[in-house]
């Protein structure tokens, strides 16, 4: 297999064998970015120069034989909603384009610490605003199974550059599904872990109660170990949990433990494409066949978490994004303007694309007075009856099990003029950023030559269960071991 292709834990064994140096994997990544780029638009920004300095860093700590972590001296891809220093972070935004940090996130700096050599910042939905990828102000990144594909939002980059080998591993967020989403489209693992979890210091904000950092790997061996490392409280973080981080791969040397699965009713809907739903009970009646007990359960609620959801995230992002205003950073447009507000207004219609603007217009006009409590205020409430759904189910199962997305990767440009059914995208992913929980999505079979993924959701701090469930699955499916021909 070509370096770029490895898993991250074949990488590391070669790095201790002393195989291969770290340069030689990075400049594996760097040269697949350098092919694929002009088609894929995976990145943003690339770092050739700083990432083949930090291979050679790395290659001296292994001369000296020094004790390697998990991702040491691998190449990394960072969703460009993540802050580094030094390096220019966009949000995929033109009010951002030549914004440069003077800190890196807390998620990205552990990887650092770790050894890890970051390629380049991923393509990205503005601000995170999206389920396609077609939103980012430097142009859509497309799926590299199929080029005339999404590769899924809003963490489009980071899925697309993993897939195709131009990065081992990357981080993304989810706030409503941008990870799992997007790693159902690329035959990836994608996981969102418990809010609290990893900590959101230098996440750029979306919509704060839900937005999580998480990973996309090869395999989930590959993000247990990356888990291990992001996850922990940061005190830079109210947000964070401090609860201790379990050794995830712990588990994985042993039998599964004994779980019980649900299968929410509710996740099988009118208008789901049929193949995604076979693929879907396949999957179940394998976890039946290596003898996980399974039984169907009901989240009530669920039919109403694509409302709530819609309404709780326009009116956290018009709250956050309120900070642009073209005077304290970003785009400042000040030709022409009389007065402040008149900079205010040209920076933001400058800066902010369509999908931006018509959610901070829509949480605005949620937020405001006389609208408030028939709007946001309810969202809250029936947020609150998602939750306890999900605690009643889990009183009677460990896990549950439904579809990551209703359809494969969709046709580029095929939802991007009517976003109503964009949003359904979302579908089978929201509810788990509304009550908070982890959730992951893995390679489950393939619909019409393009990847299909099943997601596994449990309870708060649950992720242990999710890895020890999806990892015995794929042992017997190894799905993962098929690549894009990209």
């Amino acid at each position: 297999m070509e370096l770029n292709q490895l898993t991250i834990k074949d990488a590391h064994e070669g790095l201790v064998r002393r195989d291969y140096s770290s340069r030689e994997l990075v400049q594996a990544a760097l040269d697949g970015i350098k092919k694929l780029e002009p088609k894929l638009n995976a990145f943003i920004t690339v770092s050739d120069e700083a990432a083949l300095a930090q291979a050679d860093k790395a290659d001296k700590k292994i001369k000296r034989g020094e004790p390697l972590e998990a991702v040491t001296g691998l190449p990394i891809g960072i969703k460009d909603l993540l802050v580094t220093e030094g390096i220019r972070t966009t949000a995929g935004s033109k009010i951002l384009e030549r914004y440069q940090p003077v800190y890196t996130a807390t998620a990205v700096d552990r990887l650092i610490k770790a050894g890890a050599v970051i390629v380049g910042k991923t393509n990205c939905d503005e601000f995170g605003m999206g389920a396609s990828g077609e939103n980012s102000a430097y142009g859509p990144t497309k799926n590299p199974w199929d080029l005339r594909r999404v590769p899924g939002g809003s963490s489009s980059g980071s899925a697309a550059a993993v897939a195709s080998g131009e990065c081992l591993l990357a981080l993304g967020t989810d706030t409503g599904g941008s990870i799992r989403q997007p790693a159902s489209f690329c035959n990836l693992v994608g996981l969102k872990p418990t809010y609290g979890r990893v900590s959101r210091y230098g996440l750029i904000s979306l919509a704060s109660s839900l937005d999580q950092i998480g990973i996309f790997t090869r395999t989930i061996e590959d993000c247990a170990a990356v888990l291990k490392i992001i996850a922990g409280q940061d005190p830079n973080d109210s947000t964070s949990v401090k609860k201790a981080v379990p050794n995830y791969s712990a588990e994985f040397e042993s039998d599964p433990p004994t779980l019980r699965l649900g299968v929410p009713k509710e996740y099988f809907v009118p208008g789901m494409d049929p193949e995604v739903e076979q693929i879907t009970r396949t999957a179940i009646k394998k976890l039946t066949e290596l003898g996980f007990s399974v039984e169907e359960i009901s989240l009530p609620h669920t039919p109403q978490a694509l409302a709530v959801y819609y309404l709780i995230l326009p009116a956290e992002a018009s709250s956050n994004l309120a900070r642009y205003d073209g005077i304290r950073y970003g785009l400042s447009v000040e030709a022409g303007a009389k007065t402040l507000d008149d900079v205010y207004k040209k920076s933001r219609k400058a800066g902010f694309g369509p999908e931006v603007k018509r959610r901070i217009m829509l949480g605005t006009y949620v937020l405001s007075a006389g609208y408030y409590d028939a709007y946001y205020r309810k969202a809250q409430q029936v947020r609150t009856l998602i939750i306890e759904d999900f605690q009643r189910a889990f009183e009677r199962v460990d896990l549950i099990i439904t579809p990551t997305s209703p359809t494969p990767a969709f046709a580029l440009g095929e939802k991007y003029e009517d976003p109503l059914t964009m949003y359904l995208s979302d579908i089978f992913t929201v509810s788990a950023n509304i009550a908070g929980l982890p959730g992951l999505s893995l390679p489950a079979g393939f619909a019409k030559g393009l990847p299909v993924g099943i997601q596994i959701m449990a309870s708060h701090f649950q992720e242990d269960k999710i890895l020890a469930l999806a990892h015995a699955y794929q042992k017997e499916t190894q799905y993962y071991k098929q690549t894009p021909k990209t």
